[in-house]
């Protein structure tokens, strides 16, 4: 708004361009800019570094080429699993946090209709009739009229606008705009984070299995150890001590593999309880299976802060607390209400309608506060310091985004090394066993030898599968690190928030 003083005759002319101005208004308070993020998040760098130099140069997992892909839609179908798609799609569709969020959404977007009706002129009816008689013993008052009785009905319409004319209704707009955007955000977050934990429960649920293919093999294997042992025993090859030691290792590895159950059903009620099925009559196949994470497209550094939606929710944070700043820089100039009431009014409802009965009321009001102890001042100093906390926010939340991204990079490249190291050992250890039973059997070594053979050979085989779920989990971490296959496209527009519900989204859930 201009400061500049025009000095002009006050003629009609004059009167109507400020009259113009007046109700076109202006905006007060400071336009937004997005603030740049902390400067480690603006470094121009070509690809995250995959791993630590030590790792770099041998076999393992790898990121996908080429190095600027990105995640689409559906990020779970990467890894190929028919029944982990069937359950995302159940998830998207009967979560209830992510209907919750949604219905925030509808909130919020409702919030913008109602900020915007105040643009906007009220008007009101109140058709009223009233049948009264007056006291008998009125005669010495000013306004005596004693004993009469009296009708009077009236159909009254009232219409007040107050102009925005300096941008208060337009920045609560914008701010309701902006949370409507926040929440839409937070949507896709909430919706990510479940889509995720569904993954991650599922691949622990194939590591379950897979351990308890490793235990049941193992009770197997221990079970003909244990006939073996019996067999020389009773034949005077054998003594009765390794009876004993062969089935105090069948029976640890035995109750091993039951407690086993507690862990899967666990993951299987959690998952239930994701896709909004009762937990009693819910189950997953069983599959002792577990695959190497594919690789994953990451991009480049600088676009993750388009593809996080926690990022976005908190930018959008940042527009909405000026928004506010403007809101309360706009107490500091007065404001102008535009009034008329007008209707019928008669004391019979014959003549109502009559001409003579007509009445109305016109003008204008203004009113400015010429004193409040230093509230307003103390209003714009408060938006001024949220705003500015969430801008520190806003930075904190892009260099966390970094951080978790680098940590599930570095997680899923170490513990693919490690798996590889991890599968060798395996294999050293079946050879063990089957060394130490063929010196156990030819009598060289006691079976004691055996016992540590097979258990080293358990841990380690245990030891395997549970890498192989970690390196699982972290490449979904990384996933829901890197945002998914949602970008800020698919944000909704100022526009598109501020569009009519339509009558399925305002109808009440049953």
């Amino acid at each position: 708004m201009s400061n500049t003083m025009i000095n002009v005759r006050p003629n009609l002319s004059t009167s109507l361009s400020l009259a113009t101005l007046l109700l076109s208004g202006c905006m007060v308070g400071p336009k937004y800019h997005a603030p740049p993020p902390a400067p480690a998040a603006q470094a121009p760098v070509a690809t995250y570094k995959e791993s630590p130099t030590q790792f770099q140069e041998t076999d393992g997992w790898k990121v996908a080429q080429p190095q600027d892909a990105m995640l689409r839609g559906k990020w779970w179908e990467i890894y190929n699993e028919p029944e982990l798609n069937s359950l995302e799609e159940r998830l998207n569709i009967n979560n209830e946090n992510i209907k919750q969020f949604f219905e925030n959404f509808m909130e919020a977007r409702a919030l913008v209709a109602q900020a915007r009706s105040q643009l906007y002129p009220t008007a009101a009816i109140g058709p009223s009739f009233q049948r009264s008689r007056s006291s008998g013993n009125l005669r010495n008052t000013a306004t005596a009229n004693t004993g009469a009785e009296s009708s009077v009905g009236s159909l009254p319409l009232t219409v007040s606008w107050e102009p925005d004319l300096w941008g208060k209704v337009r920045n609560t707009i914008h701010e309701q705009q902006y949370n409507a955007q926040l929440s839409a955000a937070d949507l896709e977050n909430e919706r990510l984070t479940e889509q995720a934990s569904l993954a991650t429960f599922f691949f622990e649920i194939r590591g379950q299995d897979a351990l308890q293919k490793i235990l049941n093999d193992t009770v197997e294997a221990d079970k003909k150890a244990l006939e073996l042992t019996e067999a020389q025993y009773e034949t005077g090859v054998g003594d009765r001590i390794s009876v004993v030691e062969a089935q105090n290792t069948l029976q640890n590895v035995q109750a091993q593999a039951i407690n086993l159950g507690v862990a899967r059903a666990q993951y299987e009620h959690a998952i239930a309880v994701l896709v909004g099925a009762n937990a009693s009559g819910f189950s997953i196949s069983v599959k002792p299976h577990v695959v190497n994470p594919p690789p994953i497209p990451i991009g480049l550094p600088s676009a993750l802060l388009e593809r996080r939606p926690d990022i976005a929710a908190s930018e959008r944070n940042m527009a909405s607390a000026n928004a506010q700043i403007g809101i309360a820089y706009a107490a500091f100039y007065p404001s102008l209400t535009l009034g008329a009431t007008g209707g019928y009014e008669s004391s019979t409802f014959k003549h109502l309608f009559d001409l003579t009965s007509t009445f109305w009321s016109v003008g204008p009001s203004v009113s400015e506060t010429v004193f409040d102890a230093g509230l307003r001042r103390a209003t714009v100093n408060q938006f001024v310091a949220v705003y500015n906390a969430d801008v520190a926010s806003y930075r904190q939340t892009v260099l966390t985004a970094f951080q978790q991204v680098e940590d599930s990079l570095a997680s899923v490249r170490i513990l693919s090394q490690q798996l590889i190291q991890q599968e060798q050992a395996v294999k050293s250890a079946e050879e063990f066993v089957k060394l130490e039973t063929a010196r156990y059997e030819t009598g060289i070594d006691p079976y004691v030898d055996v016992v540590t053979a097979q258990t080293t050979l358990l841990t380690d085989q245990q030891t395997a599968a549970s890498l192989h779920v970690q390196e699982m989990t972290a490449s979904v971490q990384l996933i829901e690190a890197l945002g998914g296959g949602w970008d800020r496209t698919q944000l909704p527009t100022p526009a598109q928030v501020s569009e009519k519900l339509t009558k399925s989204e305002t109808t009440i859930q049953k």
